[in-house]
């Protein structure tokens, strides 16, 4: 088969890339176009976007691919972070810049939507759990206070759909991004109508949804002429822990693990699983491709090795991870353990005392040198992984064998080893690029360039192979799971 290029944009809450993907299907290999930042801006009506910035740089992104590849290019996906939106007017016209989900008029919305509707109840229409950033309890914030924007809004869309409308002229939403924002039924994959008429949101705003894969159709013709060409754009999966599902490429019985900042761990389910018993621990359903459920549960991941990191640069005792990571390495191991999501672990500053105060508090040893700071991270990390492990298999009644994680934190091998000895599974680590490879294969599929998913994943394992970390030392790991399960 003549060999074609996709392009792919790929935008996290902190920067964004157009890439190219060269491929012959036999083989994928990817290519940076144009990286930019993402900065969140505080103006005095709140935390936003700059999402014309944004734009402007994609379009930029989009001229050099067409210098470089011209005709051979077949399509265009975005993918960005979720639950953040913009609001729209009849016309079309943007109302206002995007919030962040940090932004402070959340503040006081989950209790306010238990008093409206029940945040139980939501879970059970929606299987999202109740969290600060949700899209529910931003639009909720902007309802009680009589938002201009809300008021005047006719369509209300995520922000890789804003991204895609400008450059297509064609509004929908993607339906893996939709079910991040607490107002979408896993059930009739439509919008949950009873928990948005319950919240007292306008129903009017929440319009057509797409599956992964649609195609929205080519550039609009002013967008054509300023990048040089034409092509179409698909709706891929836009919501970038969903690309990284798709891109991680798994096979049979086995967990899925995105990692970075965040780890996201959890496994693809045919149908959600919306019991009290998942809802009580915290599992959250969104919905995946080829009409699967990602039941998952995120986890501190990368945030105390990055913070940790961060502040001894800002001491001046720069140091790479991978010197932090020898320092770890030669520490004596299991003198004391955290709780990775302790709420005294969540904000930025000074987190190699954050970790030794909870130590303190606990009665154990404190750790002193850096490498003993960074142990005792890398282990209760990897235990914590092996907590929610052992709660996917048993809320979803699968035995799984095996853990494939892709991601930047792949990088941390010290890391990826303690997950694959605390699970007491193999962790298969690969691709780093999960998100762009999962937004580049679901645009294959739509093209009709590939069958199916499964074909895709074949496509990043054949071209990026994958590293296997074998599961070691189960006596100490075990015991260390006792002292951490009674910690929790």
């Amino acid at each position: 088969m003549k060999e074609k290029v996709y392009l792919a944009v790929d935008i996290g809450a902190g920067s964004g890339r157009v890439l190219a993907a060269k491929t012959d299907f036999q083989s994928l290999e990817l290519e940076d176009l144009h990286r930019f930042d993402n900065p969140g801006t505080d103006l005095p009506g709140g935390l936003v976007w700059n999402v014309l910035s944004l734009y402007r740089e994609i379009l930029h992104g989009l001229k050099l691919g067409v210098q470089k590849y011209g005709d051979n290019i077949a399509a265009l996906g975005i993918d960005t972070w979720g639950v953040d939106f913009a609001l729209l007017d009849a016309q079309g016209r943007l109302l206002g810049l995007p919030h962040q989900y940090r932004d402070a008029r959340t503040d006081g919305m989950e209790e306010e939507c238990e008093r409206r509707f029940g945040n139980a109840k939501i879970y059970a229409s929606t299987g999202i759990m109740p969290f600060f950033l949700n899209s529910s309890h931003q639009i909720l914030g902007e309802a009680v206070r009589d938002g201009a924007a809300l008021l005047n809004a006719s369509h209300f869309v995520m922000i890789p759909d804003l991204l895609a409308y400008w450059l297509t002229g064609r509004i929908a939403v993607e339906r893996t991004n939709a079910s991040t924002t607490q107002l979408f039924s896993p059930i009739t994959k439509d919008w949950a109508w009873e928990v948005i008429e319950g919240l007292g949101l306008p129903k009017k705003i929440f319009g057509e949804v797409v599956e992964p894969g649609t195609p929205l159709g080519k550039l609009r013709d002013t967008v054509a002429e300023e990048v040089g060409g034409n092509f179409p754009v698909i709706a891929t999966v836009t919501h970038d822990t969903g690309a990284a599902v798709a891109g991680i490429p798994g096979e049979g019985n086995y967990a899925f693990l995105s990692s970075g900042t965040w780890s996201i761990l959890g496994t693809e389910l045919p149908e959600p699983v919306l019991t009290e018993e998942a809802f009580t621990v915290g599992w959250a359903n969104e919905q995946g491709v080829e009409d699967t459920t990602r039941f998952l549960r995120n986890i501190s991941g990368g945030w105390l090795f990055q913070e940790c990191q961060r502040y001894w640069t800002g001491q001046g005792e720069e140091m790479t991870y991978s010197q932090l990571a020898e320092l770890a390495l030669e520490a004596e191991p299991f003198t004391a353990l955290v709780d990775p999501d302790h709420d005294d672990l969540k904000p930025p500053g000074r987190m190699p005392q954050r970790i030794q105060d909870l130590c303190r508090e606990t009665s154990q040893p404190i750790p002193q040198s850096k490498g003993a700071i960074l142990r005792v991270a890398t282990e209760s990390v990897a235990l914590k992984h092996r907590v929610r492990f052992d709660q996917v298999q048993k809320l979803s009644g699968r035995t799984l064998d095996r853990i494939h994680m892709g991601g930047g934190g792949i990088q941390n091998e010290l890391l990826t080893q303690a997950i694959a000895n605390s699970c007491q599974v193999p962790v298969h680590a690969g691709p780093i690029e999960a998100t762009a490879c999962g937004n580049l294969i679901t645009q294959m599929v739509a093209t009709g360039d590939l069958p199916d998913i499964a074909a895709g994943r074949k496509l990043i394992r054949d071209s990026l192979p994958l590293k296997i970390y074998l599961p070691e030392d189960s006596a100490s790991w075990q015991e260390a799971l006792a002292r951490f399960v009674k910690l929790l």
